[in-house]
């Protein structure tokens, strides 16, 4: 399967880049669309969904080295049905979703005729205390009236539904029991989209965009309530844990075409006659570092999943929050470097480095800025300390 993604995607998906990266998502789109069929002939459609879904039944550690495969381009993960935001919306409607909700929501996005988005970030709030929303969703007999202002909301640009994230239970005495999950069809009125937030002065548009939006007294029927009310944060921990282990393998991908792109790049660019990027020890050290913080990366998240599929997630926390930090501040570095070595090229789009640099900068900041997780990671682990009473950890 990994050889047959791996062709699919250097040989279909690579050549399609410089469409995207010189024009715009709705350009390309109608191309990319047309690529899922063979995506689904190739047997590469929707690998972590179970198969009664029409999906590959992948569990978590094998559809993570299939995630690095597909990261290798912008669009690997969309044209197989596996993308963020759509593929957490899925595995919440799953796992918690009603059969109506499965069959009006769920069955559709398995097959790939609609798109999802996720409304959480608020701007007037920090995005790092999610308990702090201002967004409100009040029961009035069979419907709830949704109101508030998310910004964020990735590839609400022509989605079909929003899982939103409002306050349901604001009398609740205990903080994360008080939001719930309701979907949201973005046909409703009093939804707008404002506009697709600049990110680094890119708009994108589709699936590649972020946006701004405004509930404004929409209403939606009571059953459109995903899960049980006043859970809306346990459920954002599920999706987040398997989440971060399919970003971090994204980002592996990404790594591994940024390390692939310096290293051809520093073979061929010639400074003066004879005389080779290639050979300089600064580059290479730069290339020697990047190969050893990927590997270190790629065994981190393999460690980690191995751990959540056999131990669940709760067990896995730690290891989820180490490969966060670890594999995002990684990419970082990684891409930096390869920009670095490419020199006035990498910064234009005439190869994927700048997009990717503009795109993923976020890798440290969504779903738990790195400082969050290192603040988790030191507590939890002087508490062993504490405990002990005596200095040691036992």
């Amino acid at each position: 399967m990994l050889q047959t993604a791996r062709a699919f995607v250097r040989e279909e998906l690579v050549p399609l880049e410089p469409e995207l990266l010189h024009g715009a998502w709705h350009a390309i789109e109608p191309t990319l669309l047309a690529l899922r069929a063979r995506a689904r002939a190739l047997g590469l459609w929707a690998p972590f969904l179970p198969t009664a879904y029409g999906g590959l039944g992948l569990p978590l550690d094998a559809f993570a080295r299939l995630s690095e495969v597909l990261g290798w381009t912008p669009f690997g993960h969309f044209v197989c049905n596996c993308q963020a935001p759509d593929v957490g919306n899925m595995e919440l409607l799953l796992e918690f979703g009603s059969d109506e909700q499965k069959r009006t929501w769920l069955e559709p996005l398995t097959r790939g005729e609609i798109r999802s988005c996720f409304a959480m970030t608020e701007p007037e709030h920090a995005g790092s205390n999610p308990v702090n929303l201002s967004t409100t969703a009040v029961r009035d007999g069979a419907s709830w009236i949704v109101n508030g202002h998310k910004w964020f909301t990735s590839s609400a640009d022509g989605a079909a539904f929003a899982v939103v994230m409002a306050v349901t239970d604001p009398a609740e005495s205990r903080k994360h029991f008080r939001a719930s999950q309701i979907i949201v069809p973005l046909d409703t009125p009093g939804f707008a989209l404002l506009r697709n937030l600049p990110v680094m002065g890119e708009r994108g548009g589709g699936w590649a965009s972020h946006a701004e939006v405004r509930f404004d007294d929409v209403r939606v029927p009571a059953e459109n309530l995903l899960g049980r009310q006043g859970h809306g944060f346990a459920l954002a921990q599920e999706r987040l844990g398997p989440g971060r282990i399919h970003h971090c393998m994204r980002w592996i991908g990404i790594c591994e075409r940024a390390f692939d792109l310096m290293c051809r790049y520093a073979v061929t660019r010639e400074l003066g006659p004879g005389d080779m990027l290639a050979g300089k020890q600064q580059v290479q050290f730069w290339i020697a570092e990047s190969r050893i913080d990927i590997h270190a990366a790629r065994l981190m998240v393999m460690d980690a999943a191995t751990r959540m599929a056999r131990d669940g997630q709760e067990a896995a926390r730690d290891e989820i929050a180490y490969i966060k930090v670890f594999v995002a501040n990684t990419l970082q570095r990684v891409l930096d470097r390869a920009i670095q070595v490419h020199g006035a090229l990498g910064m234009t789009d005439d190869t994927p480095l700048a997009w990717w640099y503009r795109h993923e900068r976020a890798a440290r900041i969504y779903d738990g800025a790195d400082e969050v997780h290192k603040t988790v990671i030191a507590r939890r682990a002087l508490k062993r300390y504490e405990r002990a009473g005596d200095g040691a950890a036992g």
